[in-house]
């Protein structure tokens, strides 16, 4: 009985063996040159609302983001790992690319955004402790995954006809003067005006000109509603001081002017 349990158990633990041998093996001695990192961007939000009730919304409710800057002080958050998708950007378009929360990391700041008053709108400042934050926390993103600094953009920008975040308060101008950003030259800017002050372009020139620099907008020749929102989203971003939506020498100048430094 003992050579029969043997002559049926040597066969099953050769096999056994076998298969153990012809399990996967991975040849990763040839990478491929053409690659790139999937994080591509970096989109920046205010919260509008509280620390306490930021934290249990990106943590527990239906959005998230990789991290969040608090208010006092301004401590950076990590909620999500670079690595995963936040879900922060929602139906968003920049550059031809669609739901940036596959190729995006999204940045929270804690901020109440705006106030309606009975004298209008009023916005709230970012503090100076946040903007060091973020300008730490942004030039270690951009270092580490080789980020452009023009694809550091803001909500308001990949979602022009349903966001105003992060607002006209925000640095656009001092994070280009670290190195994460860009911002037109003045000068250059006060030439183009001139020019366009005597020659100014058609709906048409800003539509195609919008989309070149990063925009998702219908070429329809028309100053529509759309149209409006995304010339007020770039006014929002580079002229604060006014963002009406409308099209005039100087925005059409920063604009130009901007689509030259590509």
């Amino acid at each position: 009985m003992l050579s029969t349990l043997k002559k049926t158990l040597i066969p099953f633990l050769l096999l056994s063996i076998a298969g153990c041998s012809t399990g996967l093996r991975i040849d990763r001695s040839h990478p491929s040159a053409n690659q790139d990192n999937r994080i591509q961007f970096v989109v920046l939000h205010y919260t509008n609302a509280s620390l306490e009730r930021s934290l249990a919304l990106l943590t527990h409710g239906e959005v998230s983001s990789h991290y969040l800057i608090g208010d006092g002080p301004a401590t950076v958050y990590q909620l999500v790992d670079e690595n995963s998708r936040a879900w922060h950007a929602g139906d968003s378009q920049w550059q031809g690319r669609t739901w940036l929360n596959s190729s995006s990391i999204g940045i929270e700041i804690v901020n109440p955004g705006f106030t309606d008053t009975p004298n209008g709108r009023v916005w709230h400042p970012y503090s100076e402790a946040q903007v060091q934050s973020l300008i730490a926390l942004l030039k270690d993103i951009v270092k580490r995954n080789n980020i452009e600094p023009r694809h550091i953009i803001g909500h308001s920008d990949i979602a022009p006809l349903r966001k105003l975040d992060p607002g006209p308060l925000f640095p656009w101008k001092r994070l280009a003067d670290a190195g994460l950003g860009i911002w037109p030259d003045a000068n250059a800017v006060a030439r183009q005006q001139a020019y366009f002050s005597v020659n100014p372009p058609g709906i048409g020139w800003y539509q195609q000109e919008l989309v070149r620099f990063g925009y998702q907008i219908e070429q329809t020749g028309v100053l529509d509603v759309a149209t409006r929102h995304v010339i007020a989203a770039f006014q929002m971003r580079f002229r604060p001081q006014r963002f009406d939506g409308m099209p005039d020498a100087q925005t059409a100048a920063m604009l130009q002017v901007l689509n030259r430094m590509r």
